[in-house]
């Protein structure tokens, strides 16, 4: 059982930044890692994934303004979203996906919200 927890969401103003963490409670090297956004009143979405041997996908909304990234040692993958708009605002979860078996698992979710 894998168990994902994410920090690092709050308020910040339109073109702000924010750093997103979520850290694994095992070694994540094999893992696809991702993280997706809810925005109120809409469907989860993916935002940014990066797998086990660091190649990243960007939503089109987010290249350019978010970079993912892992540090195995850490058990532990980032978002550093800047330039953020109020279109960003929304609970980020953190999905871990063990790419052999497609068994994934999710953290409880950070809020971010951007004020205009």
């Amino acid at each position: 059982q894998v168990q994902l927890v994410e920090s690092g969401g709050g308020l910040v103003q339109a073109g702000g930044s924010l750093r997103l963490s979520c850290t694994a409670s095992v070694i994540i090297f094999s893992l696809r890692m991702n993280w997706y956004r809810q925005a109120p009143g809409k469907q989860r979405e993916l935002v940014a994934r990066i797998t086990n041997v660091g190649t990243t996908t960007y939503a089109d909304s987010a290249k350019g303004r978010f970079t993912i990234s892992r540090d195995n040692a850490k058990r532990t993958v980032y978002l550093q979203m800047n330039d953020l708009k109020p279109e960003d605002t929304g609970v980020y979860y953190c999905n871990a996906l063990e790419v052999l078996s497609q068994t994934d698992y999710w953290g409880q979710g950070t809020q971010v919200t951007v004020s205009s």
